[in-house]
């Protein structure tokens, strides 16, 4: 299976401003990362931890301001890389011909993607039309089990698990050869979560790259959706191999404590706090937040 995106020692620094002094958010620090076609790549972790900054950082829409070193690159059919790190509008102008054609993108919240007042067949229609896509609004909501009487219905009128399917649409709509979904079943019952699952899967058997995006780990491993898992904590992929691999045996402690915490393995909390990423030390692990907590449990026991 080929490769379609690439990132290596992938790093992103994003400027804040904390009570007025100058800071820098380390939302991303040596990355490491492949997405194949034909298959499915989780990116796992607590909310925080830089999964939504991979996620950006593919679709070349990192804030302006932001410093992003390393490599990440989207590779084609032909083998052809294009750089994709970067921020601001240099980078946006850059990427602007893969959003949509190649690189597809499935939001969080996808009743804020869709415009409240048109309907949403216009809103589809416009899409296909702008990205040139080849497949009908009829066939696309087919191909996402939404019934076509949904075109002619606003957005306020469907539910979460509907405007999430017809977020999926919106996103196949250029046949993209990468499909970036983010959080796409945070907030969804357990049976809408493994429709959106499961329809995930399929675009990956069709052929793209699919990068999930998720904390759901619970879902994650019911469904056997992913190929590939990373773990990431605190801005770094600390753990990566096959899913069936490291959602059973996973060598890193804070994947093990992951797993932990589900429901089905007896919800152990997580211990201590996850770190601030603004300044963070560039030698920050797990095993720091450890310490602390174990630090923080015998003050309280004294």
């Amino acid at each position: 299976m080929s490769v379609a995106i690439r990132a290596e020692g992938h790093t992103v620094r994003i400027p804040v401003r904390i009570r007025g002094k100058a800071a820098w958010v380390h939302a991303a620090t040596d990355v490491a990362f492949t997405a194949c076609r034909g298959q499915v790549h989780a990116v796992v972790g607590e909310s925080g931890c830089g999964k939504t900054t991979l996620a950006t950082a593919i679709l070349g829409m990192l804030p302006a301001g932001t410093q992003a070193g390393g490599e990440l690159e989207y590779v084609d059919r032909d083998g052809k890389a294009t750089a994709l790190t970067g921020a601001g509008r240099a980078a946006a102008a850059r990427t602007a011909g893969l959003r949509g054609r190649r690189i597809g993108y499935v939001p969080q919240s996808a009743a804020t993607y869709l415009t409240p007042v048109r309907r949403v067949g216009a809103q589809l229609r416009e899409t296909i039309r702008e990205l040139r896509g080849k497949a009908t609004a009829e066939e696309l909501l087919a191909g996402v089990n939404l019934d076509p009487e949904a075109l002619d219905a606003f957005p306020h009128e469907l539910s979460g698990g509907m405007l999430q399917r017809a977020a999926l649409a919106f996103a196949l709509a250029g046949d993209p050869d990468v499909l970036v979904a983010d959080e796409p079943i945070s907030g969804l019952d357990p049976r809408l979560a493994q429709l959106t699952l499961g329809l995930l899967r399929s675009t990956a058997d069709s052929g793209a790259a699919v990068v999930l995006i998720t904390h759901d780990l619970q879902a994650l491993a019911e469904s056997r959706t992913a190929d590939q898992v990373s773990v990431m904590y605190a801005g770094r992929i600390v753990e990566t191999g096959p899913a069936a691999l490291i959602l059973t045996a996973p060598a890193e402690p804070y994947t093990m404590d992951l797993l932990a915490a589900l429901p089905a393995n007896g919800l152990y909390p997580m211990p201590g706090l996850p770190p601030e990423l603004t300044n963070l030390p560039s030698d920050y692990t797990y095993a720091d937040r450890l310490r602390a907590a174990v630090e923080l449990e015998a003050e309280h026991v004294r």
